[in-house]
């Protein structure tokens, strides 16, 4: 087995101080892998990552068409947002159309990482709900399906029907029958693949608008909705919204939790997928912004990619005591 390689460092003036490992892969559309590193055999969860695969169902099934669902709420299905009120309020009204509420949810009370947000909890004296989640949206999708097929409250069991179509949608994306299943974050299942079947299954998202069957269809209504709303996929500050508003309609970008990230790329028909190994956001925020820049994806002169391939480490006096940048080229 391939060992996972240095993808990031971090300098402490002239030092080298610390590096990050990990795995990474970009496919094309015929599932061929175009770059490598480290072991593209690596079997990982994709976590967050994988949540406009998990959202195929809500479009495949006719859920969406049937309760006339948005771009927004497409965009919201595949989001890890920051719990701000763009956020909530827009999930609070998906939820009021289906005439359910916050304990419908399964995914449990998470404090909004929006500080505004935080804050006024704070000051009304409040508790964070469910809908502060950041897979809230994620959820309520899952909702919505579970209703339109009379399926029952247990959404995240993993033999509820909704579960068992997201595995189906996620073994075909990634074009393998997946080892395992662990409970995520959110308490859903979170279905194993490699390296190399997330990047396969974000190509086959990318290259989804040269075919004409229900699941591509899917797939190119759901990353269209991600490029249109990328302050509904995060939120201010997050690398998946200033990357996709740095290059509006080329890429749709999805981190998940423990160090993945993934791309899809329509122009080149190309998908990305990477796992620090250690599991550091800061890591693989800047191993994808580098595989973007080489691609060309990217402009390196961007200031949106240089604050994550040159990245200053700053000191509680917000002093530069040195900088993040990546130890891979393409």
């Amino acid at each position: 087995m391939t060992k996972a390689v240095p993808m990031v460092g971090i300098w402490r003036g002239s030092l080298l101080e610390s590096q990050h490992l990990g795995h990474a892969v970009v496919c094309d559309d015929t599932g061929r892998i175009v770059h490598c590193w480290g072991d593209p055999g690596a079997v990982i969860y994709p976590r967050s990552s994988a949540k406009m695969i998990q959202a195929l169902p809500l479009l495949t099934s006719g859920a969406a068409a049937r309760y006339g669902l948005n771009t927004e709420q497409m965009a919201l299905s595949c989001a890890s947002h920051n719990g701000a009120a763009i956020h909530t309020d827009r999930v609070r009204t998906w939820l009021d159309t289906l005439g359910l509420a916050d304990d419908d949810f399964r995914c449990g009370p998470q404090e909004p990482a929006d500080l505004p947000a935080r804050n006024a909890l704070i000051k009304s004296d409040q508790s964070p709900c469910q809908m502060h989640n950041n897979c809230s949206g994620k959820h309520t999708g899952f909702l919505t399906l579970s209703q339109y097929l009379d399926a029952g409250p247990e959404y995240i069991d993993i033999d509820h029907p909704v579960q068992q179509s997201v595995r189906a949608a996620f073994e075909d994306a990634t074009g393998q029958e997946s080892p395992g299943w662990g409970i995520d974050g959110c308490s859903a299942p979170n279905f194993q693949t490699t390296v190399h079947g997330l990047a396969r299954a974000m190509a086959w998202f990318a290259s989804a608008t040269d075919r004409a069957d229900r699941q591509s269809e899917a797939a190119v209504s759901l990353a269209q909705a991600m490029m249109a709303h990328p302050e509904l996929v995060a939120g201010e500050g997050r690398a998946c919204t200033r990357i996709m508003r740095a290059i509006p309609g080329a890429a749709a970008v999805k981190t998940g939790a423990e160090g993945v990230f993934v791309a899809i790329l329509p122009g080149r028909k190309l998908g990305v997928a990477l796992k620090i190994a250690d599991g550091a956001t800061r890591a693989s925020e800047c191993a994808l912004a580098a595989i973007l820049a080489g691609l060309g994806v990217l402009d390196e002169n961007d200031p949106v990619t240089k604050a994550f391939v040159d990245a200053p480490v700053l000191n509680r006096r917000n002093v530069n005591c040195g900088t993040m940048r990546p130890l891979i080229t393409l």
